[in-house]
């Protein structure tokens, strides 16, 4: 790794053009804030992103709320923040089905009431383990209110051959309560050992689909946009696969030492995310 003078910045690849970067996507815990604390640097960064034109989006894994719901958690947070600034791995997910499905109108969820709602307003019909109607697909997601009969049921209609999509592969999402929050990777784990299935898609991180929908969304080259986040394998592997700047911070999961334990080598590491609204400021002079 190269190092540089500032001790903000940790690695730079110099081929990197900041100049060209218009829209920049922020992972959330970890990232911009930590469990229900809002880093002391967070809000600063967002206003110097917009004093430039730069704008910036709001990206989870976790499909167990809606992206209405995310927003009224940032906003509580005291993040400005509207609709089309969110994206999560629920929206991936219906921007991959409107891709490649066009025609599916009724589907069967493991998901939220929450989530199922979210689908419902973009059109689709919900088949609920009750209903004697067969839907044309299967969502799984992060299923916080997950019953057994719902589960079997689904399990059900995966082993009928029914198409079967999940909204991202974690398996466990962070907490810092005493349990194991099961996610929706488990869940696909369960009905694969059931079924001899697995999901034909994964849109969430780290699949590059998760950063084509908001490239698609603010009409984006690859060269104008760049990926924030704290994870390796999730937020730093999909801008690798999306062929973006990959910008690793600091103050969540990843060390230095995790990060050269994984040979990986992003475009940019930092400290946090004030430091690349600087060379962002910088970029532009």
């Amino acid at each position: 790794m190269n190092n540089q003078k500032n001790a903000s910045i940790i690695y730079f690849d110099d081929k990197v053009d900041l100049s060209k970067i218009k829209h920049v996507v922020f992972d959330m815990d970890g990232t911009i804030y930590k469990g229900k604390i809002l880093f002391p640097y967070t809000k600063s960064t967002f206003d110097a992103l917009e004093s430039m034109g730069i704008g910036y989006t709001y990206l989870t894994n976790n499909s167990s709320t809606s992206a209405k719901d995310y927003l009224q958690k940032i906003t509580k947070l005291g993040l400005k923040g509207k609709d089309d600034n969110i994206f999560t791995s629920s929206l991936a997910t219906l921007y991959y089905l409107r891709q490649h499905y066009p025609d599916v109108k009724s589907i069967y969820v493991l998901g939220t009431e929450s989530l199922r709602q979210e689908f419902t307003e973009f059109g689709y019909k919900m088949i609920t383990e009750y209903d004697e109607e067969e839907p044309e697909m299967i969502i799984v997601a992060f299923d916080t209110t997950l019953t057994y009969d719902r589960l079997c049921k689904g399990t059900y209609w995966v082993q009928q051959g029914k198409p079967f999509i999940a909204t991202h592969p974690d398996t466990v999402c962070p907490t810092d309560k005493q349990t194991v929050l099961v996610d929706c990777g488990a869940v696909c784990a369960l009905i694969k050992d059931v079924t001899e299935r697995e999901p034909e898609a994964i849109p969430g991180k780290p699949s590059p689909e998760m950063l084509q929908g908001i490239m698609a969304r603010y009409n984006l080259q690859k060269d104008e946009i760049a990926m924030v986040g704290d994870r390796l394998y999730t937020d730093l592997e999909m801008a690798r696969r999306a062929g973006i700047v990959g910008v690793l911070v600091l103050t969540g999961e990843a060390t230095l030492e995790t990060l050269a334990e994984s040979g990986m080598q992003p475009e940019l590491v930092l400290d946090n995310i004030s430091t690349l609204a600087q060379l962002l400021k910088e970029s532009r002079q």
